[in-house]
């Protein structure tokens, strides 16, 4: 259960003591990643050095709304930080002005700069029709990324389980799916995972495995 959660601090508050104490908790509890805003990539990649514990960061967030090109430097930079995991954000207006091209390459050029590291790409179920969220999916394939994930957390709302489910069905074994936002018990954890779910992004991965509810809302 622990390999499926990436341990979570993404608050622009967030301070060196606050990343210092979530790679502690990480290698604690043997979690599958951090999943840290970029400034703090080379740190956490320095705490984590020696464990199996991952660096993931976040690009093009939380709005998706930067340039292809944009993403793709942050995309290199993240990686030559130490980052091994990358979460970017779908370009959302474009999806819902279906210019899919611009959707599907914006998420091939990040994939190409990630090279063989995972590319998770956020679709902000919140904002999306059903068959907006089954569009996305098939963008998310097309471009050959690795996972499609619900939320970003900082949004009107984070992942549910009918939507995991959505997710799961359209991309199959195609590509892996993560659930990210507003899981708060470990019973909403297990209904996650239940629903088709590989990874859960939550900031209270050690709350969660305490089977303690959690008041976060990523």
């Amino acid at each position: 259960m622990n390999k499926t959660i990436d341990h979570t601090l993404l608050k622009q508050n967030a301070t060196k003591q606050q990343i210092i104490t979530l790679c502690e908790e990480a290698r604690t509890y043997d979690f599958a990643s951090v999943c840290v805003n970029p400034t703090w990539v080379k740190t956490c990649a320095e705490l984590l050095n020696g464990s199996d514990v991952k660096v993931c960061t976040v690009i093009g967030f939380p709005l998706g709304a930067t340039t292809t090109a944009v993403k793709v430097f942050e995309t290199k930079n993240a990686i030559e930080n130490g980052a091994t995991e990358i979460d970017m954000v779908l370009n959302i207006g474009a999806l819902k002005d279906k210019h899919m091209s611009l959707v599907t390459e914006d998420i091939r050029a990040v994939k190409e700069a990630a090279g063989k590291n995972i590319v998770k790409v956020i679709i902000e179920t919140c904002l999306l029709s059903d068959d907006e969220k089954i569009l996305a999916c098939n963008a998310v394939l097309d471009a050959k990324a690795d996972f499609v994930k619900t939320s970003t957390g900082f949004s009107t709302a984070g992942a549910t389980v009918e939507d995991v489910k959505l997710m799961k069905n359209v991309v199959g074994s195609q590509a892996r799916v993560k659930a990210a936002g507003g899981v708060r018990t470990y019973e909403d954890l297990i209904a996650m995972i239940e629903a088709g779910a590989d990874r859960i992004g939550t900031s209270a991965g050690v709350q969660l495995l305490n089977k303690q509810t959690s008041t976060q809302t990523y």
